[in-house]
């Protein structure tokens, strides 16, 4: 039950590179090395979207009835 909490209702918004993406979702595609992104995941850690800009990860948030939570 634990695994599950907050799923579907929360999500955290955390600044990550690159470099750390490319490693982690190799499917991901062309990414320059080195860039600053903001990553909006799901409770379970699944990524839901990228964005240069932390207020538009919250937007998507906001989109999909998300409560986010900040991860540093």
């Amino acid at each position: 039950e634990f695994a599950h909490l907050g799923e579907g209702s929360v999500a955290y918004l955390r600044k990550v590179s690159s470099d750390e993406l490319l490693g982690r979702f190799p499917n991901l595609g062309e990414i320059a090395p080195g860039m600053e992104l903001w990553a909006l995941f799901a409770a379970n850690g699944q990524p839901i979207l990228l964005s240069d800009a932390r207020d538009r990860a919250l937007a998507g948030a906001m989109e999909n009835d998300l409560t986010t939570v900040a991860i540093h």
